[in-house]
Formats: C-alpha cells, structure tokens, sequence
C-alpha cells in the first residue's frame, strides 16, 4: 500500500483567475473619470445610452462589487466589469505615458 505525500510528484494546480480577463486601458486621470465615461471608454459600452441603462440595471461591477451610480469617479487600479469583459483604469501622467 502506497501512500501519497501532499505536493510530491502531482502537478501543481493552477486556479483559473475569477472572472473575464482584463484589458489595461490608459486614462488621463487629471479630471474626473466617472463609471459612463469609463465604459465607453473601455469600448464595454457603445454608447452614453447604452451606458445609463447598464449601470441603472445593476449590470455594471467595479473592484467587484455592483455599482449604480453612472457618476461614480474612477482611480487608478479600478477595475470595471460588463458582461463577460472587463478594463482596469491605468493612469498615464501628462505626456500619455503610464504612471
């Protein structure tokens, strides 16, 4: 009888990241960067419109967590999710580079 002896000889397994993959999209954090500005932004979204009614549907997740607020401002490192898409706000300073 053979006994198995925990992290030898099997493959590590490798936990698949919790949901969609996240595109890095660089912003000019210099003004306010609200929730629908982002989405079309981000190309989540086509539209303003499009937008409005996502978030006021309670379609809209940022860091997780949904958020209705269309206004809502935007960080550095936030990560906003439609769908089975999502971006991360990624600040660039004045002369488009990242931060």
């Amino acid at each position: 009888m053979s006994r198995h002896i925990a992290g030898r000889g099997r493959a590590a397994r490798v936990t698949p990241p919790a949901g969609p993959p996240v595109d890095d999209v660089e912003c000019d954090l210099g003004s306010k960067l609200t929730l629908g500005q982002f989405l079309k932004l981000a190309s989540l979204l086509d539209s303003g419109a499009e937008a409005k009614d996502a978030v006021a549907a309670g379609s809209v997740s940022v860091n997780g967590e949904v958020d209705v607020r269309r206004g809502r401002g935007l960080a550095d490192g936030d990560v906003v999710a439609f769908g089975n898409r999502a971006a991360r706000v990624v600040a660039r300073d004045s002369q488009g580079r990242p931060e």
